[in-house]
């Protein structure tokens, strides 16, 4: 297995519109699935903090963003204030005790008791002031991935500012001088910082109404992590062994499912801060465009109809289409590796092997070990075997038509006439549903079955 360690010497791997609220935009953010506006908590309310470093900001009444909310499926957005016509955060980076899905956590590090840390959301031509306090055993920066902003406040340690020390918080201050789908990330120690989860997303809304609107406004951040079975923290050493793959800090079956209603039009933004691999992410269904990536709009004319978009390490992607087809329908990505949790590669290829005995043979000097692979890995969705703490199997949770064979980076769009019942199984009408042939059709239609 390659490690990030066998390229490294030992020393280095050891170290004023925003007053002026749009009740309307706001009311039709709630109106479809939104979060509401934050309390009057402020700042300190997703932080773990009594106060905020601005005195002013603690009388400011809390205040959303002049457009609409984005929806964080298993995430947040960060509460903000304005003080002054400036919009106040509080970013605080610290030790997470995270779970990917049930009977997997790890000790991560992200901000406000999560990874990926929470949303931040603004609105073009706010002035942002944003306050990181440091309680990781580390110092640490904040890169704004993708913004335009003076060089002193882009957070690239040593380069553009001082590291911040540990229980240090910094201010940084800027302008948003346009609409985007943006992230941010730890620019210190990032082999480290990032692969043990510092990353989180950054979504400016246009000043002015940009047609068409979308009804639904979904974020996911993709990322991935090595936690070897029984291991309470991610190796942040890897370079290619993978195996728990995340959208939003959690791997199927813990993703929350995508519920929008038919008819509606649909914005997905991706980003993907890595470490290292790209994801073609999939939609089953539909297709979609791209219309934006961290550099700006895609203009309509460049624009093509896809089902399939690859969000490369560093880079975000917004897609939208019109949800106009009933149904549960799969959203992940379509590297094969990736749809799975824990998976392992350090295995010989039984694939085709043909050892009746090798079970018995084995049973005589390991009898815990059981042989698996000969006849492929499907079985392994219904397979019960001992797993070590903190382990979760492969794949596979209960299905509507039995065990679902995915896991990793998957979750589920879910298209209903309405969003009000959950997120029960999709029923299929009749006649739409695949099943087995009978003989009577098979001959009807010459098919011959040897």
């Amino acid at each position: 297995m390659v490690r990030r360690r066998d390229f490294l010497g030992t020393g280095a791997a050891a170290l004023a519109s925003v007053a002026l609220l749009d009740r309307a935009a706001a009311q039709h953010s709630m109106d479809h699935g939104a979060r509401p506006p934050a309390s009057d908590a402020g700042v300190a309310a997703d932080s773990g903090t009594s106060a905020t470093p601005d005195a002013g900001a603690q009388e400011a009444a809390a205040t959303p963003p002049a457009r609409g909310r984005v929806i964080v499926p298993n995430g947040a957005t960060l509460p903000s204030r304005v003080v002054g016509g400036v919009r106040v955060f509080h970013l605080v980076a610290e030790p997470v005790d995270h779970e990917f899905t049930s009977g997997l956590r790890a000790e991560c590090w992200g901000y406000n008791g999560r990874t990926p840390g929470p949303v931040i959301e603004a609105t073009e031509g706010e002035r942002v002031r944003i306050y990181v306090t440091n309680r990781l055993p580390e110092p640490t920066t904040v890169h704004w991935h993708g913004l335009f902003l003076p060089s002193g406040m882009d957070g690239v340690a040593g380069l553009s500012q001082a590291p911040i020390p540990v229980g240090s918080t910094f201010r940084y201050e800027f302008d948003l001088t346009r609409p985007g789908t943006f992230m941010y990330h730890s620019h210190f120690d990032e082999m480290v910082q990032i692969a043990l989860g510092a990353v989180g997303m950054f979504v400016v809304h246009p000043r002015a109404s940009r047609s068409p609107v979308p009804d639904r406004d979904f974020v996911i951040m993709l990322h991935e992590w090595h936690v070897p079975p029984g291991a309470r923290r991610p190796d942040p050493l890897a370079m290619t062994e993978w195996n728990v793959l995340t959208m939003n800090g959690k791997a199927y079956p813990a993703t929350e499912p995508l519920m929008v209603r038919r008819g509606e039009r649909v914005r997905i933004r991706l980003g993907n801060l890595g470490p290292m691999d790209h994801h073609p992410i999939h939609l089953h269904g539909y297709a979609f465009r791209t219309t934006a990536t961290d550099g700006g709009p895609v203009p309509a004319a460049a624009q093509w109809p896809e089902t399939t978009v690859l969000v490369p390490v560093g880079a975000t992607r917004d897609i939208e289409f019109v949800a106009d087809a009933l149904g549960d329908w799969a959203f992940h990505c379509h590297m094969t590796h990736h749809v799975m949790n824990q998976m392992g590669h350090e295995f010989p290829n039984m694939t085709g092997a043909r050892r009746p005995d090798l079970g018995r043979r084995l049973a005589a000097s390991a009898p815990a070990v059981m042989p698996m692979g000969q006849n492929g890995m499907g079985d392994m969705a219904d397979m019960q075997m001992p797993l070590p703490d903190n382990s979760v199997s492969m794949r596979a949770s209960p299905g509507p038509y039995g065990s679902i064979d995915m896991g990793g980076m998957f979750t589920i769009l879910k298209v209903r006439e309405s969003v009000d019942g959950g997120s029960e199984w999709w029923t299929p009408p009749a006649g739409t549903l695949a099943r087995e042939a009978s003989s009577a059709e098979l001959d009807a239609d010459g098919i011959r079955v040897d």
